[in-house]
């Protein structure tokens, strides 16, 4: 079968998440018909997922990797099926100057592309959010501030996400959104810092890019949206 690799496909806005729109309105089976490759979070902001090769982890608040089941379900995510290219080896480098590097191999602003990274780090920080798994959920600013962190030192694993521009914030996180889990699925999370050891950068850009509502989720279709608070709240949240 022949996939489509030029769509990122996002279920979701990150902006229905800021008022505590966490409900599950697509499941991880549905999910995987649009890509093998990606990054969400399940029902309720419960802990971060990334996929790989067709297998969904999540990391959750405290810490433990397992492979999700495909009737679980999904607020937001982002997937793709991989087509991505080698780019750069990048060694030695903090988190602001791999962005920076990242940022220089692509060479714009203004498109969604896949960012793959897989090699050593001597050190990962990452997050996980301990959101509820059933109603009432918190808003986005309140359930990321119970956010478990977690650290690694001299790991070996791929740090994978999206760089979204930022005409789209609201839709997306504008700027990158990464996600990390090691070779032994042993650690993860939303990545907040690392310091790259020997690592190869592979990229993909996406000319197309498809967004799909929970048009039948009758608390998204009645929510009034305040813009200005959504992007505040998805900056502090996610970066």
């Amino acid at each position: 079968m022949t996939h489509d690799t030029q769509t990122l496909y996002q279920h979701g806005t990150l902006a229905l998440l800021v008022p505590g729109l966490l409900a599950g309105t697509q499941t991880v089976g549905e999910l995987m018909h649009h890509g093998d490759t990606g990054i969400g979070t399940l029902t309720g902001l419960n802990g971060e997922l990334i996929m790989r090769a067709g297998h969904v982890y999540q990391v959750n608040a405290d810490g433990a990797v397992r492979e999700v089941d495909a009737d679980e379900r999904v607020p937001f995510a982002n997937v793709h099926f991989q087509d991505d290219h080698q780019v750069a080896t990048l060694t030695g480098l903090d988190y602001a100057a791999l962005c920076d590097q990242i940022a220089a191999a692509v060479g714009t602003q203004n498109i969604f592309y896949a960012v793959r990274l897989v090699g050593t780090f001597a050190h990962v920080q990452t997050r996980a959010v301990r959101g509820r798994t059933t109603p009432p959920f918190a808003t986005l600013a309140a359930t990321a501030a119970t956010q478990s962190i977690f650290n690694a030192e001299h790991v070996e694993g791929t740090l994978s996400g999206y760089y979204s521009p930022a005409l789209y914030g609201g839709a997306t996180s504008p700027g990158f959104h990464l996600h990390f889990l090691s070779a032994d699925r042993q650690f993860g999370g939303h990545v907040l810092d690392a310091q790259v050891g020997n690592a190869t950068l592979f990229i993909q850009e996406f000319s197309d890019f498809q967004l799909h509502l929970p048009t039948t989720d009758a608390s998204f279709r009645q929510e009034q949206f305040d813009t200005a608070q959504v992007l505040r709240d998805i900056n502090q949240a996610e970066h």
